[in-house]
Formats: structure tokens, C-alpha cells, sequence
């Protein structure tokens, strides 16, 4: 991406900030660090290392040299960059600078004009001698000629319509028009211009200063003085007073007149003293002839005075500056004689331009704005001639010819003559360069040609450097053609070595170059554009980026030229041309082709931007068989498809070379084929992990195409299955080196699985049922072990249970492993471990399952979710994976459930039935286990459908079932303790031996000692055994309704017995000692059992009634008969006791 110089720093910054948002963004949330702070921190190291040690402070210089090029450049700049480019030296350029008189405009639109009219003659030459390129057909030849002929006349045009000097602040001048069709020097045409007097008539802008005045004597010192200034036939200006003693002013006047040669009068004026004065008094005045050539600076003139004046020797300092008007080339006094116009030899000249093309000669009177005589240059030619004996006045002698007519001219010095001449040289616009005659003698004796078009003055420093050659060099002699051709492929080298990322785009100051060029030079459009696609597809076949967008233009207007349909009418198409531009058309194509199968790296991260869409849009329209006909879709897509196809190959074959650099950097091939199998396997994993991340970034940067055809995503999709085909084969051949039943590999299909699914135009490809086919006997295999394994560690577990409380396995869950079977010669699986398992958080917080139960639900909860993680992508084999698991944790269920119920049975049937009797652990241990079996149903054997659904109904029910049963086995062994109570008591009912034979030994050992009454030690500790037991259902049962459940029918049954036990005593009066118990124990009963919830209803009951109206009716009959022997326990207020 450097080295092709297609992306710009912004292109590198922006690439970076995508793949870090899309990282950070992936990351979880972390407390007190906001992801924004992240990426700005990311962002700010990156800039750190792009600017690496550089200043700070120094860095928007540097900005703006690398852009500089970007801006409208000045003549100067441009003469710089192209001495870079061509490789010129500066002393050079200046030589060459100097002697074609570059700062000189006059001279350069001259240059032009001859330089036009060398091209007509050419034309003409060329129409005449028959000798044409060689043309697709015959009738191109003449439409050639009259192409040549109208580019010309199009720049004459363009220089004609330009104004003499740019900026000029007075242009008064009636604009002249000429024919379009007239060719350069037409001497004689009927369209010839004719200008009229009022044609040239000129505005000049005087300033007159007037310094001071010296040698006034007349006047008294104190007197005041001023000076008035005109220019005749204008107004009249006045400086400030002054004293006579010091008649000094600095003060300026300005006037325009349109008058060349203008008559200027100064006055000197004192106040006048005498009351009947009307007008001051004139002292002095002097009068002025200036022209444009006359000196600028400050003088001494002296002024005449009146008669009798004392001020003799009165003088005046002032300074007259007369500017030349930009259209009067050249002005001063010449002897001049022709017959029609200056038929006498006398002294007059100016040299005016009217217009580009449109110069004269004219000669005016004073105080005249009209020229007297005008003589029009077009047509003439001027040189130096010999003195003429004839004529009386001016030494140095030169002339105009024009179809016999000769202007004769002379000036006083030879200086004079060469810039005279050299005016109208470029006004005449004649090939012929005139020399004097000195410097041809000089010129001929160095063997030079006096035909040069050089400044005198830097002819001999030219020769001294070799540059002669250049300087005196005719254009109109030079192949254009091949000269463009190397200047545009410097400038183009010179460009993309620049520090701009321009993609092949020319600096707007290098088109204005070689814009100009063309056109002055007539290089024709689709030389220049095939040259240039000539270098551009060079420059791309090198490795440098080109934008697309540029091959595009310069492509369709080669095109269009060569298919007859130019925008500009050029309707001749050489032979060469057309040659050229089908090898171009198929060195395009090919180039195009080939970035398309490249497209990762020809475009990188979608670089440039747009780049591949123009690519497309480009390679469609090379592939057009003219510039009118469309190319049928089909066919374009045909070539994309050939291409995306090569690009699949070439993708992976990188990738793999990458990969293997990445893996193993010093290992050789040899060494990877006798790879491990699972060095294989983790192998082909990385490098699935690379073409997902390859296929995911052609989406992500490389889908713009579909903007230019709607069937890329397609065609991209066909690629992305090539891709994955060429995997397919080391995948295969990994996967064939596994061991049998190795299940390492599942991660592999998770990975691949995971990125297909999700995508709609892989979904169910070729690829991907592929690999459904390789992991379905896989996933079945292992379905089928697992359930072996899960029933096989049921029935050994429950065998060896403990049914000790065991704490959850979410700790530990990463390490545990299937128990092994010895009756399978396998290796049992492991649950795979290749993400972090999305079931950890619904694992189990209780503390009280059993060892067993929880290894079947950890097991049957992590085989669905392994198969869950799997997303297996085809609906009805996710469908029965699902149903069959469902149906295997319903059967394992319902065998943990059985084998529980009868286990809890055998284990409750060897207590013991006394009041030391507390629940053991391991019998709520199995009630847990029941219970989480009941909350697992729910999420292991659901599945919506008829028969799953009924299958899970009996499930459901079964542990219902189980769960009454075991209430019932419960409460039967806690009533069987309140039956074990009564039965004690029952020792005290009258009319027993037992009762007989404690009131006797009772009242025998009375009257000797005091006895003590029988105590409450029975009631306590049943009391007891009651209320610690609900602890322990409270404190170790995690199921609250069953709790409840079984609270409610304990209560209800314990009553019953209390209740049929004093119906067998309906008729018998209770003892003392039977009805304290009876009392505290119902007392206690029921309001422990109330406390634990029991409903109002329950509590309430008619057989509670029953007791509690029985034990009511005893206490009154014992209150009567002995009212002591109660103790104070009675029915009444019962909430209010303690204990």
C-alpha cells in the first residue's frame, strides 16, 4: 500500500480507526473505562508513530509543501517545476529565458504569430506535395488539411480576441473584427481590415510637478506667488501660494489628453496689490513639447519673462512624465518617405497596435488626436538597408516592403534603428528575423545562421554553453508529436514521485502546460491520450495505483475518436492511431482483468475509494466492440466470473503461504507434512480462521462493485465458494488424519458454521452442506456414546450413592470429565470446550443435590448446549438432534427419578420411629433431587410439538407423583411418632393395671414422703422432635410449595390421631397427667405449625375443633374436681406461653 503510493496518510489513519473500533467494540464493557476513551487513545498513538520524532510546530509547513502542487502556480513556479522535471539548469533556463525575451509580451505574441503562420505554410506544403499520414480511409486526407488550417485559425481567433495588454487602464479603441476563414499575411485579400483615422486614436496620462522657482527678484520677498499648469485644449490647474523668498511647491497635477504630441504651459503668477486690479500679474511662463520617450525626471527649464522684467535669468524645476499607452509599441521621431502617404522626407513616426493582429504606422501634428497619415503594417516586411545618398537627414537607414511598395525610414543612431525595427518585426509578424549588418558579418565568420530568433546580447553567452542550438531552434521543425510524448512522461514520473497521493492525476499547473502545448504546437487529442494510457497502464502493470476513473476518460476519448463520434468534429483517424489504440484496448483489458483477480490487492481495504466500482465500470466499457453499441450483460459478467475465479486461487494461495510463514516460519514442507494429527487440526482451524476474516473484509470493503452491476454479490459469492472449495480439500485431509471418535474437531465446524449461517448467499451453499455432511455421522456418534455414557453413570451412581449434599459444580465445571464405561473399548467424549459455555450461568446455586443428579443435569444440560452451539444449520436434522435429546433427558430423568423413590423408601424405613427421630440429610437430599428434577423438566424435555409435549406431560407427572409419595412416606413416619406418644399415655387410662398400680403406689409412698406428680417431660420432647424436624425441611428442601405440602398434611394427620385417640375415650375420663400433655401438645402443634404457614383453614380444621372442644370439656371437670392438679396448663390464652 506504501510503495503503490494509492492511499494518502488520511487512507492509512482511517483504515486503522475501522479495524480498532471493530476490536474495542467486540470487548465487554469495563467499569470506569468508557470504549471511547479507548479508541481515542489508540488514535493518539498512532498519530505518535506516523509524525514519529517530528515537531509539532513544523508539521503544517510540511502540510503545505506536499500540497503545494495542488495550487494555481505562478509563471515562476512553473518554470521551476519543469526545470525538475526535464532535468534543466537553472543557468540554462535563464540563457534560454533571456534570449527568446520570455518577460517580454510583445515578443511572445509576436513568436506566436510566426510560429501560426509556420504551421499554415506546412499545411499548404503538405496539400500541395500530397505527403499526408496515412489514413483509415482516402477522404481523410483533405478533411486533414482543412482540420489543420481551422486549429489555427481557431488560436488566431483566440489571440486576436485578446486585449493588447491586460490590464491596460484606457482602451478607447473601436474593436476591429476579422474574417474567421482569412489566413495570416493574405497580402491583397478583399477581407483585408482597412482602419480609418478615428481608428487610432490614443489616450495618454500626463503628470506635470512643479518643484520651485529661482532667480525672482522682482518681487518683494513677502509677496505671495503661485503657478497654473495646462495641457492646451484642456483645464487648468493651480499649486498653493507661496512667499517670493522661498517660491518652492512639490505640487502635481494630473491630466489625460488625446493628443501624442501635447503642448504643455506652466505660468508663474504674483497677487496683484492695486485695488482696481482685475487679473494677478504674470511673471514668467514656459511651454513644453513631451512625448513618451521624454525624460521622467525633475529640470531646470528656463521661462520667458516680459519686457522689461528684472528677472532675466528666471528658471523653473518641474518634471513631466507622459505615459505610453499599451497599444503604442514604439514612438519617436523618424525620416520617412512614400509616395501615397509621406510623400516628402521629413520626420515623423508611431507605432500603434490596434489588436493582436492589427498594427500601423502613423504620424501626428501637435496638439492633434486624429494621425495625420497612417500607413497599416500588415503584409510589409522590414529590414536594414544601406544609407541613401539621396536623402538629406538621418544616418541609420531601414525599410518596409510590400508588393513594390518600400517605406524608407532613417533614425539619428544605430541604437535607435534596432529598436525601431524590432517593433516592427513583431508587428509585421514576418518569418524573416532582420540582422544588422555588423552582427551578420560577426554571425558569418562563426559559421551561425543569421535567420535566428535570438537577442543579439546573448547569442555569444549561448554558444559558450551549448545552448545556441536550442535558442535559435525553428518550432515549426520539430516532431511535437514524439516531443509531447517524452514531456508528458517525465511530468507523469515527476508526479507520482511526488509526496500528493494523486493516483495518476496531473497538478491543475502541469495540465495548463501541457494543455498549452498542445495547442499551440498541434499535438493531436488522441496521440496525447493514447501516450498517456500508454504510460498510466505501464505505471499500474509496475505496481503503482491508478485511478481508474482516468484510464476511463482518456479511454473514451480515444474511443470516440477512433469510432468517428468526437465531441470536438476531429473526424480523421490516422492508421497509426487506430493500431495503437486496439493494442492499448488490449493491454487495458488485460491490465483490467487482472486488478479484478487481484482485487485484494490492487484495492486494499477498499482503497482507493470507488476504485474497484470505476474498475468495473471500466473493464464493461472496453470490452464494447464500438463506442454506440452496448455489450450484452451476460458477456461482461462471464469475464468477472473467469476473473473472481482466478482471484479465488490466487487469495487462497496467499493465504496459505501466509499462514504457513505466521505457523511455522522455520520449518520446511517436509516438516508440516509429517505434522501430528492435531498440529493438522489446529493448523487448518487457523487458517479457517483466515478465510472467514478474508471473506468477511471482501464484504466489508469490497462490495461498492454492486453499485456498478447488480449481480456482484453474486458473482462474489461464486468466488467466496471457489474459495472455500480450495479449504475444503486441507480441511478434508485434516479431518481424515483424526483418530476415531476424536471430537476436537467440533470447534472447527462451530467457527465455519457460525460465519456461513449468517450469511444469505453462503447459507446452505456448496461448501456448507459439504461440511453438514462430513459432521453429521460425527455429531450423531457422539450423541449416541453420550447417552451410553450418561445412562451407564446413572445406574452406577445411584448404586454407590451416598446421597450426601454436594455444592455446585460451576467451579469446577471446566474439569470435569465423563465418567468412563469398561464395557466400551472407547474413550468416552468430552464435552468440547472451544468458547466459553454459554450454560454456566443456569447451572444450579442449591447446596443439597446429590452427587449423581447433578452430574446427569450438568451432563444433559451441556450435551444440549453443545448441540444447541452447534446452530446446525439444516432445519429438520436441528429438529430431530433436538427431539432426540429431549427424549433422551426425559428417560434419563425418569430413571433418576424412579431409582430415587425407591431408594428414599428403603432408606426411610430404617429409622427408628421415637422422638429422637430427625430427618437425615440424605432423605432431603433425595426430596431435592426430586425437585430439581421437577425444574429441569422445563428446560431438558420441553419441546413444542403433540407427542413431545404429552411425552413431557408424563415426565411432569411421574415427579408429581413421586414427590406425593414421598410427602406421604414422610408424614406417615413423623405421625407414627405421635403415635408412639399417645401410646405411652394410653399407659394412664382407668380401669389399666398400669393405672391401678401407679395411683396405689402413688398413695402408699404419700404418706410417708412427698411424691412427685408425673411431669411434662413427654409433651417437651415431642415438642421437640416437631419443631426441629420443620428446621430441618425449612433449613435443607429448596422446593417451598412441597414444604407447605407437606406441613399441611402433617398437621392434618397428627390431628386425626389425636382425635381418634380420644375417640376410643369418649366415654373414660382422662388422667391428670394425659390431659396436661394432650394440651401443651395441641397448644404447641398448632401454633408451631402456623408459624411455618400452614393456612387458617387447615389449622382450623373440624377435627381440631373436636380435640380442642374434648381437651376443653376434660380441663373443666379436672378444674372442678381437683383444681390444683392442672399446674396452670390450660387451653386458654395458649399464644401467651412460653416454650
Amino acid at each position: 500500500m506504501v510503495h503503490s503510493g494509492g492511499c494518502s496518510a488520511s487512507d492509512f489513519r482511517d483504515v486503522f480507526k475501522k479495524n480498532i473500533e471493530k476490536r474495542v467494540r467486540s470487548l465487554p464493557e469495563i467499569d470506569g473505562l468508557s470504549k471511547e476513551t479507548v479508541l481515542s487513545s489508540w488514535l493518539a498513538k498512532y498519530d505518535a508513530i506516523y509524525r514519529g520524532e517530528e515537531d509539532l510546530c513544523k508539521q503544517p509547513n510540511r502540510m503545505a509543501l506536499s500540497a503545494v502542487s495542488e495550487l494555481i502556480l505562478s509563471k515562476e513556479q512553473l518554470y521551476e517545476m519543469f526545470q525538475q522535471i526535464l532535468g534543466i539548469k537553472k543557468l540554462e533556463h535563464q540563457l534560454i529565458y533571456n534570449a527568446c525575451q520570455l518577460d517580454n509580451g510583445d515578443e511572445q505574441a509576436a513568436q506566436i504569430r510566426r510560429e501560426l503562420d509556420g504551421r499554415l505554410q506546412l499545411a499548404e506544403q503538405m496539400a500541395r506535395e500530397r505527403k499526408f499520414p496515412k489514413f483509415v480511409t482516402r477522404e481523410m486526407e483533405n478533411m486533414y488539411i482543412e482540420e489543420l488550417r481551422s486549429s489555427v485559425n481557431l488560436l488566431m481567433a483566440n489571440l486576436e480576441s485578446l486585449p493588447v495588454s491586460k490590464g491596460g487602464p484606457e482602451f478607447k479603441l473601436q474593436k476591429l473584427k476579422r474574417s474567421q476563414n482569412s489566413a495570416f499575411l493574405d497580402i491583397g485579400d478583399e477581407n483585408e481590415v482597412q482602419l480609418s483615422k478615428s481608428d487610432v486614436v490614443l489616450s495618454f496620462t500626463l503628470e506635470i510637478v512643479i518643484m520651485e522657482v529661482q532667480g525672482l527678484k522682482s518681487v518683494a520677498p513677502n509677496r505671495i506667488v503661485y503657478c497654473t499648469m495646462e495641457v492646451e485644449g484642456g483645464e487648468k490647474l493651480q499649486t498653493d501660494q507661496a512667499e517670493a523668498s522661498r517660491p518652492q511647491w512639490g505640487t502635481q497635477g494630473d491630466f489625460t489628453t488625446t493628443h501624442p504630441r501635447p503642448v504643455v504651459k506652466v505660468k508663474l503668477f504674483t497677487e496683484s496689490t492695486g485695488v482696481l486690479a482685475l487679473e494677478d500679474k504674470e511673471l514668467g511662463r514656459v511651454v513644453l513639447y513631451p512625448t513618451s520617450n521624454s525624460p521622467k525626471s525633475p529640470d531646470l527649464h528656463k521661462m520667458i519673462v516680459p519686457k522689461n522684467s528684472q528677472d532675466s535669468d528666471l528658471k523653473i524645476k518641474l518634471a513631466v512624465r507622459m505615459d505610453k499607452p499599451p497599444h503604442m509599441k514604439h514612438c519617436g521621431f523618424l525620416f520617412s518617405l512614400l509616395l501615397k502617404i509621406w510623400k516628402n522626407w521629413l520626420k515623423r513616426s508611431f507605432l500603434f497596435q490596434v489588436s493582436q493582429y492589427t498594427f500601423a504606422m502613423c504620424s501626428y501634428r501637435e496638439k492633434k488626436s486624429e494621425p495625420q497619415e497612417l500607413m497599416q503594417l500588415e503584409g510589409y516586411t522590414v529590414d536594414y538597408t544601406a544609407p541613401h545618398t539621396g536623402l538629406q537627414g538621418g544616418r541609420m537607414f531601414f525599410n518596409a516592403v510590400k508588393e513594390g511598395d518600400t517605406v524608407i525610414f532613417a533614425s539619428d543612431d544605430e541604437q535607435d534603428r534596432i529598436l525601431w525595427v524590432q517593433a516592427m518585426y513583431r508587428a509585421t509578424g514576418q518569418s524573416y528575423k532582420p540582422v544588422p549588418a555588423s552582427q551578420a558579418q560577426k554571425m558569418n565568420l562563426k559559421g551561425g545562421n543569421a535567420n535566428t530568433d535570438i537577442s543579439p546580447l546573448y547569442t555569444d553567452r549561448g554558444q559558450k554553453h551549448g545552448m545556441d542550438e536550442f535558442i535559435s531552434a525553428n518550432p515549426c521543425k520539430f516532431d511535437h508529436a514524439s516531443l509531447f510524448r517524452l514531456l508528458q512522461r517525465q511530468t507523469l514520473d515527476h508526479r507520482l514521485n511526488d509526496s500528493y497521493s494523486c493516483l495518476g492525476w496531473f497538478s491543475p499547473g502541469q495540465v495548463f502546460v501541457l494543455d498549452e502545448y498542445c495547442a499551440r504546437y498541434g499535438v493531436r487529442g488522441c496521440h496525447r491520450h493514447l501516450c498517456y494510457l500508454d504510460e498510466l497502464i505501464e505505471y499500474s502493470e509496475n505496481g503503482s495505483v491508478i485511478d481508474p476513473t482516468l484510464l476511463h476518460y482518456s479511454f473514451a476519448f480515444c474511443a470516440s475518436h477512433v469510432h468517428g463520434n468526437r465531441p470536438d468534429g476531429i473526424g480523421t483517424v490516422s492508421v497509426e492511431e487506430k493500431e495503437r489504440f486496439e493494442e492499448i484496448k488490449d493491454r487495458l483489458s488485460s491490465l483490467l482483468e487482472n486488478q479484478i483477480s487481484h482485487f485484494r490487492y490492487c484495492f486494499p481495504f477498499g482503497r482507493p475509494e470507488g476504485a474497484l466500482k470505476a474498475t468495473l465500470s471500466l473493464l464493461e466499457r472496453v470490452l464494447m466492440k464500438d463506442i454506440a453499441t452496448p455489450i450484452p450483460a451476460e458477456e461482461v459478467k462471464k469475464v468477472v466470473r473467469k476473473c473472481l475465479e482466478k482471484a479465488a486461487l490466487i487469495n487462497y494461495t496467499r493465504l496459505t503461504e501466509y499462514a504457513k510463514i505466521e505457523a511455522t516460519a522455520e520449518k520446511d514442507s517436509e516438516t508440516m507434512n509429517q505434522a501430528t494429527p492435531a498440529r493438522k487440526l489446529e493448523e487448518v482451524l487457523h487458517l479457517a480462521e483466515l478465510c472467514i476474516e478474508v471473506l468477511q473484509q471482501n464484504e466489508e470493503h469490497h462490495s461498492e462493485g454492486r453499485e456498478a452491476f447488480a449481480w456482484w454479490p453474486e458473482l462474489l459469492a461464486e468466488h467466496a465458494e471457489k474459495f472455500l472449495s480450495l479449504y475444503s480439500v486441507d480441511m478434508d485431509s485434516a479431518l481424515e488424519a483424526q483418530p476415531q471418535d476424536s471430537w476436537d474437531s467440533f470447534p472447527l465446524f462451530q467457527l465455519l458454521n457460525n460465519a456461513l449461517r449468517n450469511d444469505t448467499l453462503l447459507c446452505n451453499g456448496k461448501f456448507h452442506k459439504h461440511l453438514q455432511e462430513i459432521f453429521v455421522p460425527m455429531v450423531v456418534r457422539y450423541i449416541d456414546l453420550m447417552e451410553s455414557s450418561i445412562a451407564q453413570s446413572i445406574h452406577r451412581g445411584l448404586e454407590q450413592e451416598s446421597w450426601q449434599p454436594v455444592k455446585s459444580i460451576t467451579n469446577s465445571l471446566p474439569n470435569v470429565a465423563l465418567p468412563k464405561v469398561p464395557s466400551l473399548p472407547l474413550n468416552l467424549p468430552q464435552i468440547p470446550n472451544f468458547t466459553t459455555p454459554t450454560w454456566m450461568t443456569s447451572l444450579y446455586d442449591s447446596t443439597n443435590g446429590s452427587a449423581t443428579s447433578e452430574d446427569l443435569f450438568w451432563k444433559l444440560d451441556a450435551l444440549q448446549m453443545f448441540v444447541f452451539d452447534l446452530h446446525w444449520p439444516e432445519p429438520e436434522f436441528a429438529h430431530h438432534l433436538e427431539q432426540r435429546l429431549k427424549l433422551m433427558a426425559t428417560d434419563m430423568i425418569e430413571a433418576c427419578v424412579k431409582r430415587t423413590r425407591i431408594a428414599f423408601e428403603l432408606k426411610l424405613q430404617k429409622t427408628n420411629k421415637s422422638t429422637d427421630f430427625r430427618i437425615p440429610s440424605y432423605l432431603c437430599t433425595m426430596f431435592n433431587v426430586l425437585v430439581d428434577a421437577k425444574k429441569q423438566t422445563a428446560k431438558l424435555c420441553i419441546l413444542d410439538g403433540g407427542q413431545e409435549q404429552q411425552y413431557h406431560s408424563k415426565i411432569d407427572d411421574l415427579i408429581d407423583e413421586t414427590v406425593k409419595e414421598i410427602i406421604s412416606l414422610l408424614v406417615s413416619k413423623v405421625v407414627s411418632v405421635l403415635e408412639g406418644v399417645l401410646s405411652k399415655l394410653s399407659r394412664y387410662d382407668e380401669g389399666t393395671f398400669f393405672s391401678s398400680l401407679v395411683s396405689f403406689t402413688v398413695k402408699a409412698a404419700a404418706k410417708y414422703v412427698d411424691v412427685p406428680k408425673p411431669g411434662m417431660d413427654l409433651a417437651d420432647t415431642y415438642i421437640m422432635f416437631v419443631r426441629q424436624n420443620q428446621d430441618i425441611l425449612r433449613e435443607k428442601v429448596n422446593e417451598e410449595m412441597y414444604i407447605e405440602k407437606l406441613f399441611d398434611q402433617w398437621y392434618s394427620n397428627s390431628m386425626k390421631v389425636i382425635c381418634m385417640w380420644l375417640a376410643d375415650r369418649l366415654d373414660v375420663q382422662l388422667h391428670i397427667y394425659q390431659l396436661k400433655t394432650l394440651i401443651k401438645i395441641v397448644k404447641k402443634t398448632y401454633r408451631d405449625f402456623r408459624l411455618q404457614g400452614v393456612m387458617e383453614g387447615t389449622l382450623n380444621s373440624k377435627t381440631y375443633d373436636t380435640v380442642h372442644s374434648r381437651l376443653t370439656v376434660e380441663e373443666a371437670t379436672v378444674s372442678v374436681t381437683d383444681a390444683g392438679g392442672l399446674q396452670g396448663i390450660t387451653m386458654k390464652d395458649s399464644d401467651e406461653e412460653e416454650g
